[in-house]
């Protein structure tokens, strides 16, 4: 998982199995469902239905965490989940300031990791 490069496409199709499919899943989920599940994000049970694996979840979690540290870097008063804020707060990306978080030079070193790789 590491090394995988995914698409919006492919992170839009776990988010709305993460939400839950009702009915007949979109041609988005539809386009993206055998790579999602060979890569093990995805399952389908036997009746048909979508579920996002731990692996999935953790995947969206991380996407979730990179998005609002890039946000925190381009506005100090972005508002982050309280997930986030907790993981990266422990991990000492950011930092509690009045009124809200800052980014870290460990942070900054992470963007810049980040970006270097999908660069």
């Amino acid at each position: 998982m590491k090394n995988e490069k995914f698409s919006t496409d492919e992170y839009n199709a776990l988010a709305e199995v993460a939400r839950g499919i009702k009915g007949r899943p979109s041609a988005c989920v539809g386009r993206n469902t055998k790579r999602l599940s060979g890569l093990k994000l995805l399952s389908i049970a036997r009746d048909g239905r979508y579920s996002l694996t731990d692996k999935g979840k953790e995947l969206l979690f991380l996407r979730r965490c990179v998005v609002s540290l890039r946000a925190l870097a381009d506005d100090p008063a972005a508002q982050l989940d309280a997930d986030v804020a907790m993981f990266l707060g422990k991990k000492s990306h950011i930092a509690p300031v009045e009124g809200g978080f800052t980014v870290t030079d460990k942070g900054r070193e992470t963007l810049a990791d980040i970006e270097a790789q999908q660069g």
